[in-house]
């Protein structure tokens, strides 16, 4: 009786262990090829950390400059595509609802750049502008055209010729294209309207003052820019010696009388 026994047992502990496979979610050896055929947070963040660890180890290899030209160039490579795969997988675990560490890693660049006074790459990487990220790390800095290549960079970047300078200027420069969203215009056209009621509002005191011969606080005086007493005189008015011996009169008699009170 003890065999069927044991046999029965083994069969429940089969059927049981089936059971709990299936319920229980299979956790992959492998990382994805795609960040995107992960579908769990937690599996994001843990080949995200198996991603630095990597590049860790690659960069601590790429140190040594005794692997020769051809390691040393397949390493960065491979460092490179690592260094793109974690910005996937970054990508991925905002996606999932994790935080955003290629924002944290900008941040955390640019406080060291703040600290240091430079780039905080500098010591571990370089990267050439339009290079689409590809850096050089470690011995890779020293292979063979890489320094030349970023000696002729650097010159081009420091001169710069005038056309250059140009390029870069369009008619918003000017102000050529000001107009065409019509907001200055209407704003123009409302100053231009205030400014013509107020020299009619002269023209029409002038006038007034002029008929009835009037020589006092309401006299030419008040107008205080020559534009205001060339409106005030009119149109039609024509200015003689007499009217700005007038004027000058005026003034010296205003200056007076201020000085006396």
């Amino acid at each position: 009786m003890a065999r069927p026994e044991e046999k029965a047992n083994a069969m429940l502990n089969k059927w049981v262990k089936m059971r709990d496979s299936e319920n229980t979610p299979q956790i992959s050896k492998r990382r994805p090829y795609l960040a995107s055929h992960c579908e769990h947070l937690h599996d994001a963040e843990r080949w995200r950390r198996q991603i630095i660890r990597e590049i860790s180890n690659g960069i601590a290899k790429i140190q040594n400059p005794g692997l020769g030209e051809h390691t040393i160039r397949d390493l960065n490579d491979e460092i490179n595509k690592l260094m793109r795969e974690k910005y996937h997988w970054n990508k991925r675990i905002v996606e999932l609802g994790g935080p955003d560490y290629n924002k944290v890693e900008r941040h955390n660049q640019l406080a060291e750049q703040g600290k240091s006074g430079k780039d905080a790459l500098a010591d571990s990487s370089l990267g050439l502008q339009g290079s689409s990220g590809y850096k050089y790390y470690g011995a890779a800095k020293d292979l063979p055209g890489v320094k030349e290549l970023f000696a002729r960079n650097a010159v081009k970047v420091t001169k710069k010729k005038r056309g250059d300078v140009y390029k870069y200027i369009t008619p918003d420069y000017y102000g050529l294209r000001d107009e065409e969203d019509g907001i200055l215009l209407e704003i123009e056209e409302k100053a231009a309207k205030k400014r013509r009621l107020k020299l009619d509002a002269l023209r029409k005191d002038y006038r007034e003052n002029k008929e009835r011969g009037a020589d006092g606080p309401n006299s030419l005086l008040q107008y205080e820019t020559d534009e205001e007493i060339e409106a005030g005189i009119g149109d039609d008015d024509v200015i003689t010696q007499e009217v700005i011996q007038k004027i000058i009169l005026d003034k010296k008699k205003q200056a007076l009388l201020d000085s006396l009170l």
